[in-house]
């Protein structure tokens, strides 16, 4: 009956919400003080620089400027024109052999694409609206975890999460299968079971002894699976202390490697005295529990067991009595009498039942219980009627006879299965309203702040302050506690290895031929070198711009020999400087050099491509379709080196502008080989890492492209680093309207010397965190209260 009225409850409580995919521009919004017309003054450039490829009938790259018949046609697609505002701020459009406008007419079109399109009123900002969200994985486990205390991962057969513009943690697309709903159910009664102690009947203690950790006096070894083989006569013992006069029962698990005439025999003994014989035939596949009883006394008493057959003939000219017989004994165990008193309830239990419900009062304590347990669920206050509501399964339960410890745990699970637990979502005074914008509420706030930062719910003293109404007083405060906190591991984790791609490199595989140095112990200490360089960044309060440019770098052994460095050595990671090398920043991090490549080569396209999308955030378009591959055969690469092999390659004029902006940077990277160590020839061929950037800047080699990425592309970074870390914080897509707070933080950045915690606090301060409005579609979780 309890797990229907479970299962009704899940059922009407989950809601699937979706929602439309976001757009965003680059670049700053502007204000337009004179309105420009589209048809006198926008229309006409268009028409003389596009619409030999993007017009007139044609559609290079899938695009038609032609379809806008004026401005409110061209406002229903901003989509298109977030692309187009990209290549004219990246100067790849139009291509280098077309017909070029003049730099007064490439700022015009961006102005007006920025004002126009992307109009929006800073003074004003709209902070936008974030998808009530469900917890993916990773939150779901953390939650779990500060909330219940146990200690395995719930989530851990869940389906994979999806991801939006680049990480997990988005609400349009953390969709809800009935899979994941079945699973829900399953994971809230086992995190409960783990948790709760609903029987206090007095037990019989047992004690489990693996052999194989045993003292012994026959000659033994290991079956391979943890199992102790005694090799010849003698036994396996242990002494313990039998805790009162009583009912013991001695139990042995083993079988026996049979050969000649007899099968395997075994003794128990107690205090080096044979009390019972026992004959062993079961085999390898079929071990045996062997049992016996005795009345024991208080006191240390040895028990163990003994082999007393062992047979060796494997000369004998009968097959049936050729062999070596053996005993295995897997494990010894003393189940003693029951005890006196009820079992201690584990710390979860405890954790749980804050008060003691005593005769006549059971409702009282109910109440206390479920509601602490379903505020700190919920991540917010819950009213009387929620309570109330609650209080109905203990009920239900009590009436059917089940204990008061079983009645609260049904209704936990509710709990925990409620969308209130399951979804992120915040109270919405006027729902229905896209012009009204308010603050969230303390506890919404508290919320965000700690997904945000550590990817769990938040703690005691987060939920006080909010309680108290005194969070956003103490936000500065409470920020950079929680930067020093542990638990800001999870921003390592979860923003560093997705805005990287870092997690990625557990899945790649490297040909073993062409590249025989790599290992899993290679792979992991990759990985780990990164991960320690954000950690630092983040913990020491540097600049981001080390992320471009910092001379140092954490390695152990392994990775030092890989990088060509001496003086290091143990397994431990240690701070090293790369100064005099060509080594600098994440870009020559053998983690990102390795997940840019191909198994059997570098990929300058990968690598340029990677450091568009994630460094300067200025992603190239997709790839035309039915583009051959590059010819990787031993015939093509005698032709020459792999730069000059892509020159040929990329003459396809379809293919020519994109690749200008990708391959010289990733050409830049040419002297390191497809898991990130250093060379000086591929295949022979002296390698070039010149290059120019369609901007014009030329470099040659790695450190020279960081100069200038640091020098010339310095604010493209920072507004990318921005846009990522916002994502991510609000779980949805950059809007046009962002692009507000996108300026704020990078100036702010600006006169912080780019410190890490500006970049933190200010994504916190921002409007769209703060902040929410209204939509004109009603969303149907109730109130969305968090």
């Amino acid at each position: 009956m309890f797990r229907v009225v479970y299962s009704v409850f899940l059922v009407f409580g989950l809601i699937l919400m979706s929602s439309a995919a976001f757009a965003r521009p680059e670049g700053p919004v502007l204000q337009s003080s004179k309105p420009v017309s589209y048809d006198k003054s926008i229309l006409p450039v268009l028409r003389e620089y596009c619409f030999n490829c993007h017009g007139n009938g044609k559609k290079k790259g899938d695009l038609s400027l032609d379809t806008y018949r004026d401005l409110d046609s061209l406002l229903e697609d901003r989509k298109t024109w977030e692309k187009v505002l990209q290549n004219l701020n990246a100067q790849s459009m139009p291509p280098e052999n077309k017909k070029q406008p003049s730099p007064a007419q490439r700022d015009k079109l961006t102005a007006w694409i920025q004002t126009e399109v992307f109009q929006c009123d800073c003074s004003k900002p709209d902070p936008g609206r974030v998808t009530i969200r469900r917890l993916n994985r990773t939150e779901y486990n953390n939650t779990i975890h500060d909330l219940v205390g146990v200690d395995f991962q719930p989530a851990e057969d869940f389906p994979q999460d999806d991801t939006g513009y680049g990480f997990d943690n988005i609400g349009d697309v953390l969709s809800l299968s009935p899979v994941l709903l079945e699973k829900y159910m399953a994971a809230a009664q086992k995190i409960l079971d783990t948790a709760i102690m609903t029987d206090f009947t007095p037990r019989s203690p047992t004690n489990r002894f693996e052999a194989i950790k045993l003292d012994g006096s026959a000659p033994s070894g290991d079956n391979g699976e943890g199992m102790r083989v005694l090799q010849k006569e003698g036994d396996v013992h242990l002494v313990f202390n039998f805790p009162k006069d009583g009912e013991y029962h001695l139990r042995v698990r083993a079988y026996g490697e049979q050969a000649g005439p007899d099968v395997a025999r075994m003794a128990f003994l107690l205090d080096k005295k044979e009390i019972k014989r026992v004959e062993v035939p079961e085999v390898h596949d079929n071990p045996k529990v062997y049992q016996m009883t005795i009345q024991g006394t208080a006191g240390k008493h040895e028990f163990g067991a003994s082999y007393l057959n062992n047979y060796v003939n494997k000369d004998n000219p009968d097959k049936k009595l050729r062999g070596d017989r053996n005993l295995v004994i897997d494990y010894l165990e003393i189940v003693a009498p029951r005890e006196d008193h009820p079992p201690e309830p584990p710390e979860t239990h405890k954790r749980i039942f804050v008060v003691k419900a005593q005769p006549g009062k059971e409702t009282e304590a109910a109440r206390q219980i479920v509601a602490r347990f379903a505020k700190r669920a919920w991540r917010r206050s819950v009213t009387k009627e929620e309570v109330d509501r609650l209080l109905k399964f203990v009920d239900l339960a009590r009436q059917n006879g089940e204990n008061f410890e079983s009645s609260v745990k049904l209704t936990l699970q509710a709990v925990l299965v409620s969308p209130y637990f399951l979804f992120r979502g915040e109270i919405e005074p006027d729902p229905n309203d896209s012009k009204s914008v308010h603050a969230v509420n303390e506890f919404a706030l508290a919320s965000r702040l700690s997904y945000f930062l550590w990817s769990t719910m938040p703690d005691e003293e987060l939920f006080a302050e909010a309680e108290r109404g005194t969070l956003r007083k103490n936000l500065e405060k409470q920020v950079k506690r929680m930067l020093k906190h542990p638990k800001a591991h999870a921003l390592v984790d979860n923003f560093a290895g997705q805005w990287l791609q870092i997690r990625s490199l557990s899945s790649l595989t490297p040909d073993k031929i062409t590249f025989p140095d790599f290992n899993d112990e290679l792979r992991a200490a990759m990985e780990k070198e990164t991960e320690l360089f954000f950690e630092n960044v983040m913990h020491e309060d540097r600049s981001i711009l080390d992320f471009l440019v910092g001379d140092y770098t954490f390695v152990n052994e392994r990775l030092a020999r890989h990088y060509g460095m001496t003086n290091v050595t143990g397994t431990d990671f240690q701070r090293v400087s790369l100064k005099g090398t060509q080594r600098g920043g994440v870009l020559t991090h053998a983690s990102v050099l390795t997940l840019t490549s191909n198994p059997t080569r570098t990929s300058p396209v990968k690598r340029g491509k990677w450091i568009l999308e994630n460094i300067l955030g200025t992603p190239p378009p997709p790839p035309p379709p039915n583009v051959p591959d590059l010819k990787e055969d031993k015939q093509a690469k005698l032709t020459g080196s792999l730069r000059q092999r892509m020159e040929q390659h990329r003459a396809d004029p379809n293919c020519a502008n994109c690749h200008a902006r990708m391959d010289p940077i990733g050409f830049g990277l040419e002297n390191f080989d497809g898991i990130g160590a250093w060379r000086e020839k591929d295949a022979g061929f002296v390698i070039d890492p010149a290059g120019e950037l369609v901007s014009g800047e030329e470099f040659k080699g790695p450190r020279e492209l960081e100069t200038i990425l640091l020098n010339r592309k310095k604010n493209e970074f920072v507004r990318c680093v921005s846009e990522k870390m916002l994502t991510y914080a609000l779980g949805r897509g950059m809007e046009f309207y962002d692009q507000c707070a996108i300026d704020q933080i990078s100036k702010a950045l600006a006169k912080n010397k780019y410190r890490f915690s500006t970049l933190v606090m200010e994504v916190v301060k921002s409007t769209p965190f703060q902040k929410r409005r209204g939509e004109e579609t009603p969303q149907t979780l109730g109130d969305a209260r968090e």
